[in-house]
């Protein structure tokens, strides 16, 4: 299963199935199956009830249609959900229904099955993004020595190397990812508080049946319900923008590095992909594309997500209610993202030739400063920038000096660097 046409460009077919209707319903009825089981072990209600609700925990015995159109009227699909989940109990056998959600609320359901479906989409994000960071780090290695120029302000700047520059998107994403696997376990834990917060229809045993649902489900236990308090969610929004800017920024180096007047990368050929409608010749970085895009689509997300974060009391109104078309928009953000830039770092193709051949076209100017260094201990570091400057001006090179435009003369310590950014990511 697929995405909708009309969000096909900010999704992924691993992630579209994880936020479709069955797993989003699967992750509902696997709260409630596994809070019967949890309240049976604690003795609040029979087991026989326990096993009747597990076996009627089944989205193919639920309406689609009808839960999202009662959803809708309710405020939110638990209301429906349980009615069914007990018409469906009572059907196999009437004496468990009465015990279908004992002591849960509504946030409970919605805000659990949550957190299973973010559990989901770590797995999937975790598996890219190691894809992701052997293909950078492969791309750093094989061109440790492919001189090319620096850019700044988008002007010609004095040259780096392909690896160097390959490492420091490594260095990024590395950084951008342990803070999103801090904050899912940081995140990835239960919501179980009942109507108020404090479980009190399950009298001195809510304790109890917290820690036995939280083992059932496999999440962390809070110290207390999170109802109202939504930064955790919100940490771990706020960790998968930034990641997904990151690569945004590798997305917009290799998009500008295809350019036709640059022509020192490209993306790889791929039936259906960097072609265009109307030009064909165009070879197009539709990979980087998808990964601008979400780089631009997440903040607003995420600045909606922290706009709700002030709610009301206990439970709030209108603020968990806007949150999961908000989450689940930030997760398949990074999730195209990541996808995309692992498929073009992985088929990445360098043109070091043209690479060198740049950096020749600028007929040494980009050396204009160790021009300068060079001339500095004869004329005095002011004379000899104003030579320099002069002679660029008037012939658009610096003053001949030997062994000035030789660009592996002139690297500094990129290669230390390099391997100082490869060694943080071993």
């Amino acid at each position: 299963m697929f995405t909708r046409l009309f969000e096909s460009l900010a999704a992924t077919e691993k992630l579209s199935r994880v936020f479709s209707d069955g797993p989003v319903l699967q992750a509902m009825l696997d709260f409630e199956a596994a809070l019967a089981r949890a309240e049976a072990k604690c003795g609040v209600i029979p087991e026989f009830a326990a096993a009747a609700i597990s076996r009627a925990a089944r989205p193919e015995a639920f309406d689609f249609g009808e839960l999202t159109r009662l959803s809708l009227r309710a405020g939110t699909p638990a209301i429906p959900l349980v009615k069914m989940l007990t018409a469906q109990v009572r059907a196999a056998d009437a004496r468990a229904a009465g015990f279908v959600h004992c002591g849960a609320t509504s946030q409970d359901v919605v805000d659990t099955a949550l957190v299973l479906l973010l559990r989901q989409s770590r797995e999937i994000l975790a598996r890219d993004h190691e894809r992701l960071a052997a293909a950078l780090r492969r791309l750093a290695e094989e061109h440790a020595g492919s001189v090319m120029l620096g850019r700044t302000l988008l002007q010609p700047a004095p040259p780096i190397t392909f690896g160097l520059k390959a490492a420091g998107w490594l260095g990024a994403e590395r950084r951008g990812w342990q803070r999103v696997a801090s904050r899912f376990d940081e995140a990835l834990c239960l919501q179980f508080g009942g109507a108020s917060g404090t479980l009190a229809a399950l009298g001195d045993r809510g304790l109890d049946v917290s820690a036995a649902l939280a083992a059932e489900l496999g999440l962390v236990l809070p110290d207390a319900p999170w109802h109202a308090h939504r930064d955790r969610l919100a940490a771990l929004l706020a960790a998968l923008s930034i990641y997904t800017a990151s690569l945004g920024k590798m997305a917009l180096d290799i998009a500008l590095l295809m350019q036709f007047e640059v022509a020192e990368a490209s993306e790889p050929e791929s039936e259906g992909r960097g072609g265009s409608s109307a030009m064909p010749h165009k070879r197009n970085p539709t990979g980087c594309m998808l990964t601008q895009a979400a780089a631009k689509r997440a903040p607003g997300l995420l600045a909606d997500f922290i706009g709700g974060m002030a709610q009301e009391h206990e439970r709030a109104v209108g603020g968990w209610q806007a949150e999961w078309p908000l989450v689940s928009g930030i997760v398949q953000s990074a999730g195209v993202a990541l996808e995309s830039m692992t498929e073009v770092a992985e088929g990445l193709k360098i043109d070091a030739v043209r690479m060198r051949s740049n950096i020749q076209a600028t007929r040494g100017a980009v050396f204009a400063e160790k021009a300068v260094v060079h001339l500095a201990p004869e004329l005095g570091r002011d004379a000899a920038r104003q030579k320099v400057e002069d002679a660029i001006r008037e012939t658009g090179a610096p003053p001949p000096i030997h062994g000035l435009d030789e660009p592996e003369a002139y690297l500094g310590s990129a290669e230390a660097f390099r391997r100082r950014l490869l060694k943080e990511n071993a």
